[in-house]
């Protein structure tokens, strides 16, 4: 099922995010698989990232984003501020990372925005 608009579509494909489109209980998602963990920062390499699409997408932003599997900082051995909470969807337990969008520009931003927000949160996290 498609549930991003063609131009965030495109733009997963050319950069060629591997990426599924699901809609499960009225809630619309994109997952990215296999997204690149930041080197030696975390106890894993590469995770899916859920990614909620809220009504009026893209105009209404995205709120947060969620990880499988759940990370942890290394050497640390903990999960980041703010990422230790369970979301469920598509049947799984899902860590919820907190990341607040409140700079998102109707009409102007999209997936892209936030594939880049997703970037900063996990090169950042404490």
């Amino acid at each position: 099922m498609a549930v991003l608009p063609m131009k965030c579509r495109r733009y997963l494909e050319d950069r060629s995010i591997a990426h599924s489109e699901r809609e499960e209980g009225g809630k619309r998602a994109v997952i990215l698989h296999g997204f690149p963990l930041p080197a030696g920062r975390y106890d894993a390499t590469a995770a899916d990232i859920l990614i909620l699409l809220p009504a009026g997408y893209p105009d209404n932003p995205p709120d947060m984003f969620h990880a499988l599997p759940w990370l942890r900082l290394v050497p640390a051995g903990r999960y980041p501020n703010a990422a230790d909470q369970p979301v469920v969807f598509g049947g799984q337990n899902w860590q919820r990372w907190s990341r607040h969008n409140n700079e998102w520009r109707p009409g102007r931003d999209g997936i892209w925005t936030m594939v880049k927000r997703v970037e900063a949160a996990l090169q950042v996290a404490a």
